[in-house]
């Protein structure tokens, strides 16, 4: 399994998704060598620094991205890595 290279926070982006889909994708990140004490949920990441990992969070997936340029406090990023979410026969979270 591929680990994720990153220093400092990684942002968790959450559009109110399912408390089951957020504990998944948080687990999920700590498979892929993210400390948990490392990640920040947020639906709108602040004072992203340039080289920060931000993950968006969907039903399905997570798209992990590097960001690489700031303008007027938005951040445009590059996809490093997408991570399939599994479910189980009854559609539950499974690792």
């Amino acid at each position: 399994m591929e680990k994720i290279d990153y220093q400092g926070t990684v942002w968790a982006i959450n559009h109110n998704n399912p408390e089951p889909l957020v504990k998944h994708s948080l687990h999920t990140l700590e498979q892929y060598g993210v400390k948990k004490e490392d990640i920040v949920l947020t639906d709108a990441p602040e004072n992203v620094k340039v080289g920060a990992i931000v993950v968006e969070i969907w039903p399905y997936h997570l798209d992990v991205a590097r960001v690489r340029t700031i303008r007027n406090d938005s951040f445009i990023s590059g996809t490093v890595m997408t991570i399939e979410l599994k479910l189980d026969e009854d559609g539950n979270y499974s690792d």
